[in-house]
């Protein structure tokens, strides 16, 4: 019997599974330095100890991105090795922060199975939960992926298509132990904007832009153990092109809305996400947020917001987001639906 792992295929998911991954990995400064080396995150909290401090945390946690690529990098072996595509998320909640020196692991359900038209692939659903080193789960998350048959001739199996939310309610969020942002020092985090001061429907052109280098992709791929083929391969698609990982995409632009959102400062929960179109090295990615929704929390001087993050190598100013077809336009790369932590 061969000793090495081909990675499973749509036939071998079944619902009801639960896979626990190796390997636990501890994180560290190490991870946060190379973190914002890579995208560049701007976000106070996260860049400072003394900000952290003067907001009640005991110091500045990991960034809550790095928390998602890490127990996200985890499953890939066992979820995504064969994927075709990474598909979408749905109720996402980050539940604790993740301090340096906590060490995460990783397990998944298999929630749902549906066999694609062509035979040929199927779309898995998993949930995820990533836990520290006290088995607290710190994140949680649906994903659905596209998945390769070992065999075309195999049989289908039933399909069970799991009924998710479409957005987690505002009273399921969890503000971290001691937040406050009652005197939040907003010349510090970059920008005067806070909760009142932003509307619903209102759109925000983040401006900037950033060219996507085939060498720090593959850095982020490497840094979060994501070993799916259409990233790490070159020869696995026909048209001999490595995929940007998705996660590099919605780090990018997450670093990007900085310029218009720095104080929204803490991702809680992710309501819903579509990787609409593919991204390769050379592709020159903007992005754009509107506001979705707004909300109060008990917690002092904190609100809740709820932005739809779009990535796109458009052209400057673009915010189109659908063809006249209704499908994402072509030039979309991310769709993101998420709650932040913002002071009011």
């Amino acid at each position: 019997m061969s000793k090495t792992n081909p990675g499973r295929f749509f036939e071998d998911y079944h619902v009801g599974d639960v896979i626990r991954h190796a390997v636990p990995r501890t994180v560290a400064e190490g991870e946060r330095a190379l973190y914002h080396a890579l995208y560049p995150a701007r976000g106070a909290i996260y860049s400072s100890d003394d900000f952290a401090a003067s907001c009640g945390l005991d110091g500045s946690p990991m960034d809550d991105l790095i928390a998602f690529h890490t127990v996200f990098g985890k499953t890939v072996p066992d979820v995504s090795l064969n994927a075709v595509a990474n598909l979408g998320y749905a109720e996402g909640r980050w539940l604790k922060p993740v301090w340096p020196g906590d060490t995460l692991r990783a397990e998944s359900e298999v929630i749902g199975v549906k066999q694609n038209s062509n035979g040929k692939s199927g779309t898995v659903y998993v949930r995820t939960r990533g836990l520290n080193q006290q088995d607290e789960v710190v994140l949680e998350y649906v994903r659905w992926v596209m998945v390769r048959k070992r065999d075309a001739a195999s049989p289908a199996p039933e399909p069970v298509v799991p009924n998710l939310a479409r957005v987690v309610p505002a009273a399921d969020l969890v503000v971290p132990e001691g937040l406050d942002f009652s005197d939040y020092d907003f010349e510090l985090a970059g920008e005067p904007h806070r909760w009142g001061d932003y509307a619903v429907g209102e759109i925000i052109d983040h401006v900037d832009a950033v060219t996507v280098e085939e060498a720090e992709h593959m850095l982020a791929t490497r840094l979060w153990q994501n070993t799916a083929k259409v990233h790490f391969d070159a020869t696995f698609r026909e048209d001999g092109r490595r995929l940007i990982y998705g996660g590099h995409v919605i780090s990018l632009a997450r670093a990007l809305s900085f310029n218009g959102l720095a104080n929204a400062q803490m991702i809680v929960a992710l309501n819903g996400g579509a990787h609409a179109n593919p991204c390769f090295a050379g592709d020159t990615v903007r992005a754009w947020s509107e506001v979705l929704e707004l909300a109060e929390t008990d917690s002092p001087g904190i609100g809740a917001i709820r932005l739809r993050l779009v990535a796109h190598k458009g052209a400057p100013g673009d915010t189109t987001l659908r063809a006249e077809d209704g499908k994402y336009a072509p030039h979309v790369l991310l769709d993101l639906d998420y709650w932040a932590l913002i002071p009011r």
